[in-house]
């Protein structure tokens, strides 16, 4: 399995289909790079080279016991960029890999990148605090940790069903969908899994959203339960200097799966744009 090694000796896992412009996707918590396999899929047989790692301490990358930080995601998809030496990126990141692509963008440049494209995505903060006062409280973050470390293969099992949407009347999310979920799920390991909920609760990226100078696609639907729209992308799209925010109605946070064809027509054209 192709995989780079960084500076502090954590192997990462990572996927390159195609040829041509690269595009980098980093998925979310709690997935692996396998969740936007669609994506990859479809950005390949349309010209372009897809790239995909699996965050430390998920899938098929090493399970240090540290580092799980979004400084250090931000360095291991710098570590992956650079050693297949990407030029011309578009970054597409997922929820805390919104957060991640945010950070790297904030903490290494834009010179290797030509677009950005934000999905359910974190920034720019969202625990609930007196100057966030929109945000989720922390006893939301508290419970997910309690759930990981009482029984995180039945938490995960439970978290599909509003990850997808499916505890919504007339939901069509197949129980293969839900499956796979989990399956990537129980793939990150529990010390991973649990440090990186105050990761991507607790995360300050305003600055970070600040930085960035490449045009900025924002991707949510106005059902997120994961990541409630009114707290990240209605106000991302507000710092980002060169963004546009586009609503899918009814859509939850994993709509790269709900919504694929709509998603993948819109991440085309805005490559291509």
């Amino acid at each position: 399995m192709p995989k780079i090694t960084t500076k502090d000796g954590t192997k990462i896992f990572y996927k390159d289909w195609g040829m041509g412009r690269p595009v980098v996707f980093s998925p979310g918590w709690p997935l692996n790079a396998d969740a936007l396999d669609d994506q990859m899929f479809f950005m390949a047989s349309n010209g372009f080279r897809a790239v995909a790692h699996d965050r430390r301490g998920h899938g098929r990358s090493s399970q240090p016991w540290t580092g799980n930080d979004m400084d250090t995601y931000a360095d291991d998809l710098a570590a992956v960029i650079e050693a297949l030496d990407l030029h011309d990126v578009a970054l597409v990141g997922h929820s805390t890999g919104g957060g991640e692509v945010t950070r790297y963008m904030g903490r290494h440049g834009t010179s290797r990148v030509a677009q950005a494209v934000l999905v359910g995505a974190i920034p720019p903060v969202m625990l609930k605090s007196a100057t966030n006062p929109g945000g989720t409280p922390i006893d939301a973050f508290d419970a997910i940790r309690a759930g990981l470390a009482a029984d995180r293969s039945q938490f995960y099992k439970d978290l599909s069903a509003s990850f997808y949407g499916a505890n919504r009347p007339g939901s069509s999310v197949s129980q293969g969908v839900r499956d796979a979920f989990w399956l990537w799920s129980m793939q990150v390991g529990l010390k991973a899994a649990y440090d990186c909920v105050r990761v991507f609760s607790e995360t300050d990226l305003t600055h970070d959203l600040e930085q960035i100078d490449v045009p900025t696609l924002i991707i949510q639907g106005d059902d997120d339960q994961i990541v409630p729209i009114d707290d990240s992308g209605r106000l991302s799209v507000n710092i980002v200097g060169k963004a546009e925010l586009k609503v899918y109605p009814g859509a939850p946070h994993g709509l790269f799966q709900t919504h694929k064809e709509q998603f993948n027509a819109d991440l085309l054209a805005f490559v291509k744009s």
